[in-house]
């Protein structure tokens, strides 16, 4: 049995399948992004949403944390402030009773389930955004830089230039159009400068909430808001660069096929996976983009097969893959 876990800003994901193929269990526990949302709560914050989903999932499977052979949990943020790499690493400890896993960031759980863990190059845009890509072995990361200066074609990203052209609209500088009225019934504002009391006081400015705000923009680009149609093909084309730039870290030669594929809610709209598509199709040397063969934390299950050193094998992989695809990507 092994023990995937895809740590996220807004929600962390638990399942465990066992070597026939089989999901066994699934659970879904908060956010463990803790940099900003939990500030000063820090690693613990992230130690308690493990010990519940570790908790819950085992409960579903009717198994004990010990029954596990081996689990690899991915965490947002991981490696990004070595200070909290110990305290992360040990975090899973207490809850698990052994020592049978590791952590890594959960770029590694979008790259294994949407390529089968073989090298290529996955662009995860979730809240967040970033590349990760392996070859002959080696790994690269591009983008992750966090919601301050980074983060580019994320949920987050287009939240807030959504939120820019909204107060744009409402001023006069920019003629109104449909994305203004979305926002307005969405977030029930009594008045238009009632958005700063939302986004400031009640979610005091909180990532994930401010995110949740990415499926309204394509809302409103469907009805034919230019601006909201702008924010997404930009969004595509941020994702494309940091393919391009994967793709140089890791040495793939120029006439050589790079495998990509794709996580996170953001690719949800058409309109950025086709702009990333088609900017991809436009650069230099070949791509060949590919649906995703499973969703993250299943990527994250098959990785701590991989590190115990029994991965499934390609029946194992098949019967996987049979009972999932119809589910919807994380």
């Amino acid at each position: 049995m092994f023990l995937g876990v895809d740590g996220g800003g807004t929600k962390t994901a638990f399942c465990l399948v066992d070597s026939s193929g089989s999901v066994r269990a699934r659970a879904l526990g908060a956010g463990a992004y803790y940099f900003s949302d939990n500030a000063g709560d820090g690693v613990a914050h992230v130690a308690r949403v493990l010990a519940e989903g570790v908790t819950a999932v085992c409960a579903d499977a009717g198994i004990r944390p010990a029954g596990i052979a081996h689990a690899f949990f991915g965490l947002p943020g991981y490696g990004e402030a070595a200070g909290d790499v110990p305290a992360l690493d040990a975090a899973p400890r207490e809850v698990l009773g052994h020592d049978r896993y590791a952590c890594d960031n959960d770029m590694v759980c979008g790259w294994a389930g949407s390529l089968g863990a073989a090298d290529g190059i996955n662009v995860i845009s979730g809240t967040g955004s970033m590349t990760y890509g392996e070859r002959a072995g080696k790994g690269v990361r591009t983008g992750g830089w966090g919601e301050f200066f980074g983060d580019e074609g994320s949920a987050y990203w287009i939240a807030v230039r959504a939120l820019n052209v909204f107060s744009r609209m409402s001023d006069g500088r920019l003629p109104e159009g449909p994305l203004a009225g979305v926002l307005r019934r969405h977030l029930e504002l009594a008045g238009d400068l009632d958005l700063v009391d939302v986004v400031h006081n009640r979610w005091g400015g909180r990532r994930g909430e401010i995110a949740a705000l990415s499926p309204r923009v394509a809302e409103a680009a469907g009805l034919g808001d230019e601006h909201a149609a702008a924010i997404l093909t930009d969004a595509g084309h941020e994702l494309a660069l940091l393919v391009d730039s994967a793709r140089r870290g890791l040495g793939f030669e120029r006439g050589e096929t790079v495998p990509v594929s794709y996580s996170g809610g953001v690719f949800g709209s058409a309109t950025v996976l086709d702009t990333f598509a088609r900017d991809l199709r436009g650069r230099e040397g070949g791509y060949d983009l590919r649906t995703p063969l499973f969703e993250p934390v299943i990527g994250a299950a098959l990785h701590a097969a991989r590190l115990a050193g029994t991965p499934l094998d390609p029946t194992a992989l098949d019967a996987l893959r049979s009972t999932e695809v119809s589910r919807p990507l994380e």
